[in-house]
């Protein structure tokens, strides 16, 4: 499993390094965020944007950053890229924000990122997909761990396996294509040969041609990257299809809200994901351990059910 710190906290702590090294104008720090607190993605921004203001809130209860106090200023855009943009615009112009954390999804970072590159602002993205930060772009960073790293991680597991063929299938989101093209790239040096490149749109409802088409191929293993309802119904259709391969999912469904959308099918899946979600087996000696037993106890003691893709 690939184990990464909390997103959001670092976020904040890039502010708080920020805000200790230079001098910000204004009696308040801003930090203006773009997520998708509604929409398909908002099992991803709802939590980011609760996290988010739960350390904006602790920050400010300890007396603020070099006694300034930290205002929040949030823009829902529902997962779209062109609202990310006019958000984001928004930001810069006419909130004048100091750093921007945002970008629930990889296309929505990624649309913002040339209008971010000409104001000097930092922007932190809570995204995944590697093109967010290779090539470097200056004050462009992301905190949570790479399309790379989930796919090393899975063919990784696979090799250990003995499985050298396997069918890709992926969406047709920022997201599941940076991912699909990390997954061709690095398949090779894993000794696996991809035998099937299958895509599904982000509205289709049913897989089981692209499924059929792989349950006729020599694969050993089916690796769906994506997020949202397209890995539930792949899921639900490789059980219905009958087609007994071991089935990896990506770090994109690391979620209760995969598990509530695929059922029963989901049981058996294989995928990476954060630590959060097995704090309570983490040794005491993990360097992690005490920091995601904090926050999880914050978390849920606020909001309910902690997510991986809040912390």
């Amino acid at each position: 499993m690939n184990i990464r710190k909390t997103a959001c906290a670092l976020a904040i702590g890039t502010l708080l390094s920020l805000g200790a090294g230079q001098t910000l104008a204004g009696d308040t720090i801003k930090v203006g965020t773009f997520l998708a607190v509604t929409g398909g993605a908002s099992f991803l921004g709802d939590p980011e944007l609760k996290t988010l203001q739960m350390y904006v809130d602790e920050v400010n209860a300890a007396g603020g950053v070099d006694g300034k106090m930290v205002e929040l200023i949030h823009y829902d855009t529902g997962g779209n890229a062109k609202e990310a943009v006019n958000f984001v615009k928004r930001l810069i112009q006419k909130d004048r924000v100091d750093v921007i954390v945002g970008g629930t999804t990889s296309g929505t970072s990624i649309a913002v990122m040339p209008l971010v590159a000409s104001s000097g602002i930092p922007f932190i993205s809570l995204a995944g997909s590697v093109k967010i930060v290779q090539p470097v772009q200056k004050w462009t960073f992301k905190v949570p761990h790479t399309d790379a790293m989930a796919a090393a991680k899975i063919f990784g597991d696979m090799q250990r396996r003995g499985i050298t063929r396997v069918a890709l299938i992926s969406g047709s989101g920022g997201f599941d294509k940076s991912g699909r093209e990390q997954s061709i790239q690095l398949a090779p040096q894993f000794g696996i040969t991809l035998v099937a490149d299958e895509s599904y749109g982000a509205q289709d409802t049913d897989m089981t041609t692209q499924l059929t088409k792989i349950r006729d191929t020599d694969a050993q293993a089916i690796l769906n990257f994506g997020f949202g309802t397209g890995p539930a119904i792949v899921t639900k259709n490789v059980r219905q299809l009958g087609i007994d391969l071991p089935l990896y999912q990506s770090h994109g469904v690391a979620s209760k809200k995969f598990i509530e959308l695929a059922g029963d099918a989901a049981e058996g899946v294989r995928l990476p994901a954060a630590a959060l979600l097995v704090t309570d087996q983490l040794p005491d000696s993990d360097p992690q351990k005490a920091v995601l037993t904090a926050y999880k106890a914050k978390y849920e003691a606020a909001h309910g059910p902690v997510s991986t893709f809040g912390g």
